[in-house]
């Protein structure tokens, strides 16, 4: 299997820990970095796992859900009030979990078939990690019997 690498990085967007006992359950933001390492068992015509330079698709579905947007857990007992109220002055994306934990897990479950769709199945993501402002990271990767 070959293997490499491409990090999106300085995305800025918010989030908030609803459950979390400290100051993570308050409205705060970081500078975000995700990086994707993606896999092949044969290599496309130029050599490569996939050519960074077709993967604008990725960078286009981050800027668009992600990029100074507010995450928040489907489950946030506060998220409806708070786009009720204040939606219109903030990009809102809701997921399961928008831990650096869960953000890793709902990512790959997105661009995994982006990429295998893209690829005609012949490439793939391995792992998707996730990076809060340069200092703390949680990665997620599938059950590689599965792929």
């Amino acid at each position: 299997m070959l293997t490499c690498k491409k990090s999106y990085q300085d995305i800025p967007f918010a989030h908030r820990q609803h459950r979390h006992a400290g100051h993570c359950a308050f409205i705060h933001g970081h500078n975000w970095t995700i990086t994707l390492t993606f896999a092949c068992h044969e290599p496309d015509e130029s050599g490569f796992v996939v050519d960074f330079g077709k993967l604008k698709y990725l960078k286009a579905w981050i800027d668009e859900h992600l990029d100074h947007a507010c995450l928040f857990n489907d489950d946030d007992p506060e998220k409806d009030a708070l786009l009720t109220k204040f939606g219109p002055l903030f990009k809102a994306y809701v997921l399961p979990s928008c831990s650096s934990e869960g953000l890793a897990q709902h990512l790959y479950g997105i661009f995994d078939p982006m990429v295998r769709e893209k690829t005609n199945r012949r490439a793939w993501i391995t792992q998707v990690e996730i990076e809060e402002d340069g200092k703390n990271s949680a990665a997620f990767w599938p059950n590689l019997d599965a792929i």
